[in-house]
């Protein structure tokens, strides 16, 4: 009799962080930069092995006169530190941020997260991406991942989905806000 093992399916889960951000801040959700990254993961994976976490952003660059531009690279820095944390364990992927007409749009964070996605698929280091994003720049990304024989698990809002991904994506779960508030951190950080 073969003795088979059942193998347990790996993922990799990959969170746009502003795109996230923005997400909670409509719901309302406060302590975004303690938020339980980690809790959230473990929860959308169920019985399947984290392989890597990833959180992409547009880098905060502040000039020594713009107050308001510091305290944003502050709390922005505190957010890294909570992410890179053991108990976190997520890798930081940084964009930039460029002012147009008084505006910040981030740069280079999508494609930095496409191109993670692809190598990911292509050196077979996962079974299952899971993507907090709503960037519909990223469905070229999705179809060739697909293609590769991987599956694609999009994990959005359910006050505002992303319907083209919706449509692209091997698996969709729309998360309401019930869900995200147990992994709202109840601590009160002091500041600093």
């Amino acid at each position: 009799m073969e003795n088979s093992k059942i193998k347990q399916k790996r993922i990799a889960i990959y969170i746009d962080g502003s795109n996230f951000y923005y997400k909670l801040r409509d719901l309302e959700v406060p302590n975004t930069t303690y938020f339980n990254y980690s809790g959230l993961s473990r929860w959308l994976a169920r019985d399947r092995v984290i392989i890597s976490k990833r959180y992409y952003i547009g880098v905060v660059r502040a000039k020594e006169n713009d107050e308001k531009g510091q305290k944003l690279r502050k709390n922005q820095q505190r957010l890294f530190n909570h992410l890179c944390s053991p108990l976190q364990g997520f890798i930081v992927k940084q964009g930039y941020l460029m002012k147009n007409d008084g505006v910040y749009h981030e740069k280079g964070v999508d494609v930095k997260m496409a191109v993670d996605l692809l190598v990911g698929a292509y050196e077979d280091l996962y079974d299952t991406a899971i993507l907090l994003s709503s960037d519909t720049d990223l469905i070229p990304a999705i179809q060739k991942i697909k293609h590769l024989g991987k599956e694609v698990e999009y994990i959005g809002f359910s006050h505002k989905p992303s319907l083209g991904l919706q449509k692209y994506a091997s698996l969709t779960r729309l998360m309401i806000k019930e869900e995200i508030e147990k992994f709202v951190s109840k601590e009160i950080y002091k500041k600093q």
